[in-house]
Formats: structure tokens, sequence, C-alpha cells
């Protein structure tokens, strides 16, 4: 049989919020402290965050999406590159094709 849903009032939420943004842990962490799903606190997350003790980009936040930012952009270009390679594959075919599709004399 199916386990009972768990069913938290609006304050509980808003405190787990508040608890949330004071901590250094991860949401991950505390989901498994709480043992609360994280996808669920996520939710409140979205619904009761309030900004207003909270730094808006602090300077290890910053540094952290810099490094992520460099790993995407290393990424889109190997992908171009990539591209570029297989496309100058395709052409050479296309070429091959066309030469081998011709009729003998």
């Amino acid at each position: 049989m199916g386990e009972q849903r768990q069913r938290y009032n609006e304050e509980f939420k808003q405190q787990t919020v508040k608890f949330i943004q004071e901590q250094t842990k991860s949401v991950a962490d505390i989901a498994q402290e709480l043992n609360i799903p994280s996808s669920t606190l996520h939710k409140w997350l979205a619904q009761y965050r309030q900004f207003e003790g909270e730094p808006l980009a602090s300077a290890e936040k910053v540094r952290q999406l810099e490094q992520l930012l460099k790993e995407k952009e290393r990424q889109l270009q190997e992908k171009e590159q990539r591209i570029a390679d297989v496309e100058e594959e395709l052409a050479i075919v296309k070429k091959a094709v066309h030469i081998f599709s011709k009729p003998r004399n």
C-alpha cells in the first residue's frame, strides 16, 4: 500500500525556507536532515524565499558562476570545432559521391 503523504502548514514551510537561507549547507543536505524531498524544498524556496538578509552575489558564488561560464564556453568551442570537422568531412564525401556517380565513357 502507498505511503501516507505528509502535509505541512504554511508557517512550517516559511520557517523551513528561512532556516535554509540561514544555513551554509546545501538544500540536499537539509532535505536529508528533515526527511523531506529536496524537490519539495526547492518548490518552497521558489514560493517563500525572501532576499532581505541574503547577499545577492557573494564573492564565492560569483567565482563559481565564472568557472561554470568558462567551462560552458570551452564545451561550446569544442562542439563548434567538431561541427566544422564534420561539415568538412561531409563536403569531401559529397565530392567523392559526385565523382564516383558519373557514368563511365
